[in-house]
């Protein structure tokens, strides 16, 4: 019989409680306190713990009714042990570990990242072997191998600086656009030129040293110096071209080493995942250069590609149908948990 796994996800600013029952999603519910970080222009860890504090049962609950199941039909459960922020891990990895007590189930602790790309299988059925992930968010942009689904996990390239997500942000403020800076930025994009401003390629004249990396911090600045100079010059700063301008440099530096590095692995397959996967310029730009390399690009439908407990749920799910050894109840959450850990505290 396959088996039901609870996923919970609290690495960020949002409570995601999933359940999936092999491939098959049964429930996806999010809590987001984004609105609670609007008026700081960014997450606050403490704001964001005790969100996930308050969100936690009412979440559960939600998911349960959604999936019209009982916490006592749930056969194992699968937590983000990392990365994150480590006060609103440690919310989501306590539920966990008191919830495996209380059923006398197993608990996973496991990456979030490999979920960004594990989570497609509830989409777009099995992954193909070897496939190349990207993954892009506030806090994140990292090219990953995966082979086998979750026995191998490769980090290839990663972001030296700011992730894409925190870049749009910036950017965001810079233009006096609201948090989070992703949406509204690619809204103001839509009536933008994409050409009209030059704006710098991260990492561009170094691809010998630093081939599958990125970095945005560099952008950042060239948009501030950008902006200020016209605001100096008494100019009226075009918002929606400097939006469109930087959209275009972001997914531009992303779908080139997302191609490369399918390219130089041989893989030709690749999953598109994380918050900023809902740009529409990086998805389009995304498609359209795959198509060309051949490349098979699958794209979870936004609301699997934000942090979510379905796609915790998927790797927990995959773990327990390979008869992977669980993790021990005193795993730790860990902020900074590399990519490679298959489960923390157990089988690595």
């Amino acid at each position: 019989m396959t088996a039901v796994v609870l996923g919970i996800e609290t690495s960020c600013d949002e409570t995601g409680i999933g359940i999936v029952r092999g491939r098959e999603l049964l429930a996806n519910e999010i809590a987001s306190s984004v609105d609670e970080h609007a008026r700081f222009g960014g997450v606050v860890p403490e704001v964001a713990s005790r969100a996930h504090l308050e969100a936690m049962v009412p979440a559960l609950e939600r998911a349960c009714a959604s999936a019209g199941l009982r916490l006592s039909d749930v056969d194992a459960i699968a937590v983000t042990a990392g990365p994150g922020l480590v006060g609103s891990l440690i919310v989501g990895v306590a539920a966990a570990k008191a919830l495996g007590v209380g059923l006398g189930v197993p608990v996973y602790g496991v990456n979030h990242l490999t979920g960004h790309v594990v989570v497609d299988e509830l989409q777009h059925g099995p992954l193909a072997d070897p496939t190349i992930g990207l993954l892009v968010s506030g806090g994140h942009s990292s090219l990953l191998l995966v082979s086998d689904d979750t026995s191998s996990v490769t980090a290839l390239g990663q972001t030296l600086d700011d992730a894409a997500g925190e870049a749009f942000d910036k950017v965001a403020r810079l233009l006096g656009l609201p948090f989070p800076g992703g949406p509204a930025i690619d809204a103001a994009a839509r009536d933008g030129d994409p050409t009209a401003i030059a704006f710098p390629r991260g990492l561009a004249g170094e691809r010998d040293r630093y081939p599958y990396d990125f970095s945005f911090s560099g952008l950042k600045t060239a948009v501030a110096r950008w902006v200020t100079a016209r605001q100096r010059s008494g100019e009226t700063v075009p918002v929606a071209d400097v939006a469109a301008s930087v959209q275009e440099a972001i997914a531009d530096v992303l779908t080139d080493r997302l191609v490369a590095a399918c390219r130089d692995t041989g893989a030709g397959h690749a999953v598109l995942g994380g918050g900023v996967a809902a740009n529409s310029r990086l998805r389009a730009m995304a498609a359209a250069r795959c198509e060309r390399a051949g490349i098979e690009l699958r794209v979870p439908r936004p609301g699997l590609c934000t942090d979510n407990g379905a796609m915790v749920a998927a790797v927990g799910a995959r773990l327990v149908a390979a008869g992977v050894p669980a993790s021990g109840l005193d795993f730790p959450a860990t902020s900074t948990l590399a990519v490679g850990t298959r489960v923390v505290g157990g089988e690595r």
